[in-house]
């Protein structure tokens, strides 16, 4: 009995198929908002570090092991470049002195290039956990 009602399931089914060879979604056109709107999310999370901070750029002053060499250094920094925030960390056994908050390397390069005329020993753009708010407007795509 079991075989037969499969059996004729199946040949139903089969016809029923047949029929058409179209198929119609209708959806909610709210489901294109969500999507969009996770879609950013996503993105935004992607760029995030585990600490909450923005993966992004920095440019890197100096990194010494005299600490009033990079005191110098920061302060020397902050004078030139006033609206950049300049940070002083400690990895044993260096010092580092970087500036700035950038997502995109292209605007870390672009002030480089503006400083290498007062640091001749070479400052660089490095990969760095940064501070900063995207704005709802911002493309986040490096």
């Amino acid at each position: 009995m079991k075989v037969l009602f499969f059996t004729a399931s199946f040949f139903i089914a089969y016809q029923l198929s047949s029929f058409s060879d179209t198929i119609i979604v209708r959806k909610d056109p709210r489901l294109d908002v969500l999507s969009t709107k996770q879609a950013e999310i996503n993105k935004r999370t992607s760029m995030l570090t585990s600490s909450g901070l923005y993966k992004g750029f920095r440019i890197q002053i100096i990194s010494t092991t005299n600490r009033d060499q990079a005191i110098k250094a920061k302060a020397d920094i902050m004078a030139r470049v006033p609206n950049e925030k300049g940070y002083l960390t400690y990895n044993s056994p260096y010092f580092k002195v970087r500036i700035g908050n950038f997502i995109k390397r292209e605007d870390a390069d672009k002030l480089r290039t503006q400083l290498n005329k007062y640091y001749p020993q070479g400052i660089y753009v490095v990969d760095d956990a940064i501070e900063y708010t995207l704005k709802d407007a911002e493309n986040v795509v490096q």
